[in-house]
């Protein structure tokens, strides 16, 4: 538990923002490399395109992957800018509760390591030329 001396001290808050700001950056970073996996998918299908008596794929599973990024990015962004505003208004009245590691950290990471494992997978039998099946 912080002080009230701490909760008064600029540093404090200074800080919050640094970490509200990374938050931010986390989440647009997601949307970002969301959109990219998603397209991700076309380029591989212009690629198959070009190479003789091959049928293209569907390119349904990087797609998902990159909106399954970009909605994850989202939510990050409206959990930081909730949890920040919770936390300055804990500060304000002098009354701030660190029990422990961030939830949503945990939460994004282990969400973020099930995607890159499945998005590891699906390049692994796109260069394989592994039909994927698409319904």
């Amino acid at each position: 538990m912080a002080t009230p001396d701490a909760a008064g001290d600029p540093r404090v808050y200074l800080a919050v923002e640094r970490t509200f700001l990374a938050w931010i950056r986390t989440g647009i970073a997601l949307m970002g490399f969301g959109f990219i996996l998603a397209r991700f998918g076309v380029f591989l299908r212009q690629i198959q395109l070009l190479r003789e008596n091959s049928q293209p794929q569907s390119s349904a599973a990087s797609v998902w992957f990159g909106v399954a990024l970009v909605i994850i990015g989202v939510v990050v962004n409206i959990f930081a800018t909730v949890h920040h505003v919770q936390l300055v208004r804990a500060l304000r009245t002098g009354k701030p509760d660190f029990v422990g590691p961030s939830k949503l950290a945990v939460t994004i990471a282990i969400l973020l390591a099930c995607i890159g494992l499945l998005t590891a997978i699906y390049l692994v039998l796109v260069s394989m030329n592994i039909p994927m099946q698409a319904k």
